[in-house]
């Protein structure tokens, strides 16, 4: 096994400025301040309050629906937690914020609010949707065309921006009268939990409602299933006409390959 090549006394000064930058109880590291001149811990602590409003700025803007929901000092304070806890991994600011569904989890002052980590799965899929690989969106009419024999043994290829998120909590509906409504509807916490499909046929991200159990049938139609035997996973009653119909509206498939492997 090769060695690691040992870190360049350039790249630990980098290292450390970038740790101090987004650990506020951290002093300015030795390497840093001797390089610093004069009044430098005070302009480094300008600096590291920028770095830090520019990396909550962006989680805002990412997750507007958790923004709106807990309110903008309760985001704020739990962003700057998240960014010591979780700080960049890449220098890509639209690749930041990936893991804060994850962190809600476990982030105690949000317990109260058990729907907040799914709302943020929902508002990152949305992020991975917009910069997804673009792929032209088939229509039902595609799959109407084809003899009722062949459908079962028919495989629909998902859309590079298609997500599901399966949530005991009413998801969408939260989501929607967050983003939508002027005046936000109550969700009742006796409404059933939602499953959630996030796409972008064309240059729109849209998130729409799927009928229960489509989730089992979309990760089997992802393993490269048939529509015959993906069927076979589907809970008793399951609406297959309405999920196709979901699935071809919101520009999900966009590939339908005939009686062929994978």
């Amino acid at each position: 096994m090769l060695a690691q090549p040992e870190m360049s006394p350039l790249a630990t000064t980098q290292e450390a400025f970038a740790q101090a930058l987004l650990r506020a109880r951290l002093r300015v590291p030795s390497s840093v301040a001797e390089t610093a001149g004069p009044s430098r811990e005070r302009r480094f602590a300008v600096y590291r309050n920028n770095v830090k409003a520019s990396l909550v700025a962006a989680l805002v803007a990412k997750f507007p629906v958790v923004h709106r929901l807990v309110g903008e000092e309760f985001f704020e304070a739990t962003a700057l937690v998240f960014v010591e806890r979780l700080p960049p991994r890449s220098p890509v600011l639209a690749e930041y914020g990936g893991d804060f569904a994850v962190f809600l989890e476990t982030f105690e002052p949000a317990a109260d609010l058990p729907y907040l980590p799914d709302v943020a799965r929902l508002e990152w899929a949305r992020q991975q949707a917009f910069h997804a690989a673009d792929a032209t969106a088939v229509a039902i009419d595609r799959l109407a065309a084809l003899a009722a024999a062949d459908l079962g043994s028919a495989r629909l290829v998902l859309h590079p921006a298609a997500t599901v998120i399966v949530s005991p909590w009413p998801i969408v509906s939260i989501w929607t009268t967050n983003t939508f409504d002027a005046e936000v509807r109550r969700i009742g916490p006796d409404r059933p939990g939602e499953t959630a499909l996030v796409t972008r046929p064309d240059h729109e991200v849209l998130v729409s409602l799927l009928p229960p159990g489509a989730d089992l049938l979309l990760a089997a139609l992802e393993e490269g299933a048939t529509l015959g035997e993906a069927m076979t996973n589907a809970p008793d009653a399951f609406d297959l006409p309405t999920t196709l119909a979901s699935l071809f509206s919101a520009g999900a498939i966009f590939r339908i390959l005939e009686g062929l492997p994978a």
